[in-house]
């Protein structure tokens, strides 16, 4: 069986699809992952290992988009900083994207024939390359957004109707399956079929100080990307004198050249090495509020302070928070004292951590893919 992988060109969107891209290509079929721009180092490194991919993107810019995107929609593009665009934040930046990869994914599913198109939710050109080829499509969620009401609100956006006209096709049908890498506890229960999240790939070697136990708690700073990456310097610095008052040890997660120079004693930093391997280490977690350190922490069973902030951050941080396994909000003194010290948010990290621990790994979902071929 052939099984086309469609994720956005973004690292983000691209992680989460690999490992039931792994399980499927571990069991005999052939897998081609159709991606680009900055997931590239994705598909390419040590994550992808044998799975070939195609880059459909190569002529796609991100950075012209955005920035044709906030200057014609400018209202919805500040919300969407803020984490509150709603539809349109969504169908903004990821309508033209998803028409500009329709073409390169028609192109590649009729050459390449796959049995069945595999694509998360920001990436619906999947969906219209199946449909246009008459073959299954399956939505893979990579995140805690609702992946039906996510893909269904591309597919009503001007740009993706442009492309079913320019393509011939009339009508997209809905998924044949959606697997969903969310916590029930934490979303609420989803008509899909449940599949074990996987960590972040990153690589690197532990280092010797952190496979042992610290007198004091170790709290995690994971680094971001963008507007919360700014936001996370200016927490990790604010957040220095909160953990020296606190007695907690700082662990940095590649800090920029210019923050680890501005970082006293008693703060430590690390290279790249994945999340997964870092977390068990930590009594708790600081980041930018992304799906992939969300569920990182989560599986690990690690209390986090997630920082709201653009796209899904603030949606994934109000989940942490409400399913009591974290904080969503600033970094504070109090905050810090509280995600150290909270007995409720700990047990909550680990009944969580039980709950991802019995979801059903990749590769036991493998046949109900296989099986629409």
């Amino acid at each position: 069986m052939r099984v086309l992988v469609v994720a956005a060109p973004l690292a983000g969107h691209l992680t989460p699809l690999l490992p039931f891209a792994h399980a499927l290509w571990d069991s005999g079929h052939e897998v081609l992952l159709a991606s680009g721009g900055e997931a590239l180092p994705r598909v390419a490194g040590p994550e992808a290992r044998s799975v070939p991919f195609i880059d459909v993107a190569r002529n796609l810019r991100l950075g012209r988009l955005a920035a044709r995107s906030l200057v014609a929609h400018p209202v919805t593009a500040r919300a969407e900083l803020a984490g509150r665009g709603g539809d349109a934040g969504l169908r903004s930046p990821f309508g033209p994207v998803n028409e500009e990869l329709t073409d390169a994914l028609v192109t590649v599913a009729e050459q390449w024939r796959p049995d069945v198109v595999l694509h998360e939710p920001l990436a619906v050109a999947g969906a219209l390359a199946a449909a246009r080829h008459d073959v299954p499509a399956v939505l893979h969620e990579n995140g805690l957004l609702d992946g039906l009401a996510a893909a269904r609100t591309l597919l009503d956006s001007r740009p993706l109707q442009r492309a079913c006209v320019r393509h011939g096709i009339r009508t997209v049908p809905p998924p044949a399956v959606v697997l969903t890498i969310a916590p029930a506890s934490l979303v609420g229960a989803r008509d899909a079929l449940a599949v074990r999240p996987g960590g972040a790939g990153g690589g690197g070697t532990l280092p010797g100080w952190l496979k042992t136990p610290s007198v004091r708690p170790r709290v995690l700073v994971l680094r971001g990307g963008g507007p919360v990456q700014g936001d996370l310097q200016t927490s990790a610095l604010r957040t220095v004198r909160a953990a020296e008052d606190l007695g907690c040890e700082l662990v940095l997660a590649r800090p920029p050249a210019r923050l680890a120079r501005r970082l006293g004693p008693g703060v430590r930093t690390i290279g790249r090495v994945a999340p997964a391997e870092l977390l068990p280490a930590c009594a708790a977690v600081l980041h930018g509020g992304n799906s992939g350190h969300v569920l990182s922490a989560l599986t690990a069973g690690t209390p986090q302070l997630a920082l709201p902030g653009p796209g899904d951050r603030r949606h994934n941080a109000e989940l942490v928070e409400a399913r009591g396994a974290g904080i969503g909000g600033a970094v504070t003194e109090d905050a810090l004292r509280r995600l150290v010290h909270d007995g409720e948010l700990a047990a909550a990290a680990r009944e969580v951590r039980t709950e991802i621990a019995a979801m059903p790994p990749p590769q036991a979902r493998v046949d109900v893919v296989v099986a629409l071929a």
